[in-house]
Parts: structure tokens; C-alpha cells; sequence
């Protein structure tokens, strides 16, 4: 008995522990982001190349993004094969557009010097997360009463 009693106190003791260690955590504010060098982003003594690779990591998060997005939208819909279909060919053509924009944004890359990397990252994390709030639209869904909601779910209340 004493033992199923230290065995309880020790449980409820580490549970209490890990709840502080989850609480002290989500109450600190996240670091700002680095280089690999270790600068911050938001250095003003950031280097042109320290600025490309923070850009470009910043497109890699809204990419990351819009993939667990992109992915929850299948999931909810996985039932439906006619929009599944044509929500992946609507997802492969808006790549397209994605990869023709940036190039027509910037279409002699030659003439843009070392900050090109910087500036296609930023209009490839700016379109991106444009499509993240397009996306959403299956998720969280839309007003009861919109009768052109289409394939977007009746947000619930």
C-alpha cells in the first residue's frame, strides 16, 4: 500500500512539474530568428547574405504552412474524390502561377544584384501566405446562408 502510495505522489509530483516547465515555456516569447552564423534577423548589422538566408527561412515556415493546411483541407474532404480531384489540380496550378509571378516580378535576374535571393523569398512567402487565407476557407468554413459557398463548409458556430 505505501508503495502504490509514493508510486501516486511521485506521478502527481511530475505531472506538476511538467505543467510548470509547459506554462514557464508558453510564456516566453519566441526568440527572433537567426542566421546560422547566430545573428538575429533583425540585426541592423545583418549582412546581405544573412538577410537572404532570414528571407528565404521565412518562405520555408509559410511553405511548411500552407502544406499542414493544404493537408488538413484532404483530410476533412477525404470523402469527396470529385473535390479532392480538382482541389489538387486547383493546388498544382496555383504552384504554377506562384513560380510564373515570382519570375515576371523579377524577370532579368542579372539586374538585381545580391538582394534578388531576399526579394523572390519575400513575394514567394507574400503569395504563399495568400494562399494559406485562400485554403482556409475549407477549413473554418463560411456564413450559414452563403449561397455561394460552393465546397467551403458552414463555419460553426
Amino acid at each position: 500500500m505505501r508503495s502504490l502510495l509514493a508510486i501516486l505522489v511521485v506521478a502527481c509530483l511530475a505531472t506538476t512539474a511538467q505543467a510548470q516547465v509547459a506554462a514557464r515555456s508558453a510564456a516566453q516569447p519566441a526568440a527572433p530568428p537567426h542566421t546560422s552564423d547566430g545573428m538575429a534577423c533583425d540585426s541592423p548589422n545583418q549582412s546581405q547574405a544573412g538577410l537572404n538566408q532570414c528571407a528565404s527561412n521565412s518562405a520555408q515556415t509559410a511553405d511548411a504552412e500552407l502544406n499542414r493546411v493544404y493537408a488538413k483541407v484532404l483530410t476533412a474532404n477525404a470523402q469527396d474524390k470529385a473535390f479532392i480531384e480538382k482541389f489538387k489540380a486547383a493546388q498544382r496550378a496555383w504552384v504554377v502561377f506562384r513560380d510564373a509571378q515570382i519570375a515576371a516580378r523579377y524577370p532579368n535576374p542579372a539586374e538585381y544584384g545580391s538582394v534578388l535571393p531576399m526579394c523572390q523569398s519575400g513575394e514567394y512567402e507574400q503569395l504563399t501566405r495568400d494562399r494559406i487565407k485562400q485554403l482556409n476557407a475549407w477549413i473554418v468554413g463560411t456564413e450559414e446562408g452563403d449561397v455561394c459557398a460552393g465546397s467551403y463548409p458552414m463555419a460553426k458556430p
